[in-house]
């Protein structure tokens, strides 16, 4: 696994969703060979107990939205003896999975996937109506109230258009509520709703079918077993956080300016840089990451107000209108910050930094929206805090350094290669500046990751559902095996 081949490799590689491939296998009276790809793909990816969602872990979240999901689809769409089967077995799931809800929703401390609180009243709501669950409203729906009021309260006195994060959740608005969308201003210049295959396929299926760009778009991101992805494109999103852990080693360098070109041309001045040139809106981790690493590479081009704009009362960020607030976004704008010359005491700095010790859970790690592991973020408290605040990125060092199994790996769920190569590039980081790392702990980390690099990876990414950004954790499996031997 070398850094050149990675920056040769094309972008686009993210797993495939049940959630995601469930709205694509509604469109039966649109594309019925699309549909009945996505039925299958369904069938084929239906787990042991029944449900939908990652195999590798239990993400409470994560397995409500896929399994309702994948059912709601199979009834209303299914024909074929395996769709039977699969609804059977699902059925039985999902009473398991419901009837915890009120403990399992609470057991997840980075909180809901993406749009949650928004999404699952609806499909809620539609699987009552037809009969796969009942009563929900003292499990699933009582717990989300507060929280889809708080949202709702937001979006008081608009319209969901491309130009508000909602739209990647367009599909809340159901068979009901469609007036909650501005249709004509809803999708992107790729026919896409949000860059989102749900979304889109939900405004195809419903807002505006038969749609030609929306359709278009639906082919083109659907995989040939006739899986979707959480988003697609998202080439600058990719990019930005492939250049980035591969800039943590000075030899890669010169191999990735070339590649940041396509970052620079993207970023929109005053502004800063979304996932992709095809999603209308800005977030505040990719401006804040894209800004550093045009310092690390010492090119010109991005502008440190976009940066800047981010900044609330008490934090700075991701997006306009978000009732949920991410640790990591203040993180990596402590790191751009830095880059931009400015001191540990400069009141922008001081904020953020003030706001990701307020974040951390019993002294010791952080949790995010973003991610499910806490070495993620911990691990990048250390790389991007450090000089701004030693003390803490010290902390962080120990715990980390008290979680590594004994084996050499790290894993939160279960060992993992990737999240094993946050704490190794974190480790080789604090080493390389001076600090103090316990001795033999990155020799044993290099040892195990070197045996269990390779793919596939399990999903630890938090979209609507978890997801797995390929590219982004074979880059930052590579640079942590280069650091290991610097």
């Amino acid at each position: 696994m070398k850094a050149s081949a990675l920056l040769n490799s094309p972008l686009g590689q993210m797993s495939s969703t049940a959630y995601d491939t469930a709205w694509v296998a509604l469109l039966n009276h649109i594309d019925p060979v699309l549909s009945n790809n996505a039925l299958s793909w369904l069938c084929e990816n239906q787990l042991e107990d029944g449900s939908w969602g990652s195999l590798k872990m239990m993400y409470y979240h994560d397995r409500v939205a896929c399994t309702l999901a994948a059912m709601l689809a199979l009834v209303k769409r299914g024909r074929r003896a395996a769709d039977r089967l699969a609804i059977e077995r699902g059925l039985i799931a999902l009473e398991q999975i419901t009837s915890g809800a009120t403990q399992g929703l609470m057991a997840e401390a980075n909180g809901a996937t993406a749009g949650f609180e928004m999404i699952i009243p609806t499909l809620v709501k539609e699987a009552e109506d037809l009969g796969i669950i009942k009563q929900q409203s003292d499990r699933i729906l009582g717990r989300l109230q507060a929280a889809r009021q708080a949202k709702m309260k937001k979006l008081e006195g608009l319209q969901i258009n491309r130009h508000y994060t909602a739209a990647l959740s367009a599909e809340m608005a159901g068979q009901d509520f469609t007036r909650m969308l501005q249709v004509d201003e809803l999708q992107e210049d790729n026919g896409s709703v949000a860059n989102s295959p749900s979304a889109t396929a939900y405004f195809l299926d419903t807002v505006k079918p038969g749609d030609e760009r929306a359709l278009k778009y639906i082919r083109q991101v659907v995989a040939e077993d006739g899986g979707a992805p959480f988003v697609a494109p998202f080439e600058c999103f990719e990019l930005a956080w492939l250049l980035w852990n591969l800039t943590l080693v000075d030899e890669n360098l010169p191999l990735c300016k070339e590649r940041y070109q396509y970052l620079r041309e993207s970023w929109k001045p005053g502004e800063g840089i979304g996932f992709s040139r095809h999603f209308s809106m800005v977030d505040g981790d990719d401006t804040a990451v894209v800004f550093e690493l045009s310092k690390r590479l010492g090119v010109a081009g991005p502008d440190l107000n976009a940066v800047l704009k981010l900044e609330e009362t008490d934090h700075f960020r991701c997006f306009p209108l978000e009732t949920s607030f991410s640790t990591d976004v203040n993180i990596h704008v402590v790191a751009a910050l830095r880059a931009a010359g400015m001191e540990p005491d400069h009141p922008s700095i001081l904020k953020a930094l003030r706001f990701i010790r307020q974040t951390r859970i019993d002294n010791a790690l952080w949790l995010d929206k973003w991610h499910v592991s806490p070495f993620y973020t911990t691990a990048h408290v250390v790389i991007c805090c450090a000089g701004m605040d030693d003390r803490l990125c010290a902390e962080s060092v120990n715990w980390i350094l008290g979680q590594q199994i004994v084996d050499g790996s790290w894993g939160y769920y279960r060992k993992t290669a990737e999240e094993t190569a946050f704490c190794l590039q974190a480790l080789c980081f604090w080493r390389k500046r001076g600090g103090d790392v316990r001795a033999g702990a990155i020799e044993m980390g290099k040892r195990w990751l070197e045996e269990h690099a390779e793919g596939p990876y399990p999903p630890l990414w938090i979209g609507k559902s978890l997801y797995c950004p390929d590219l982004l954790v074979r880059a930052a499996i590579c640079s942590a095996l280069q650091m290991a031997i610097e």
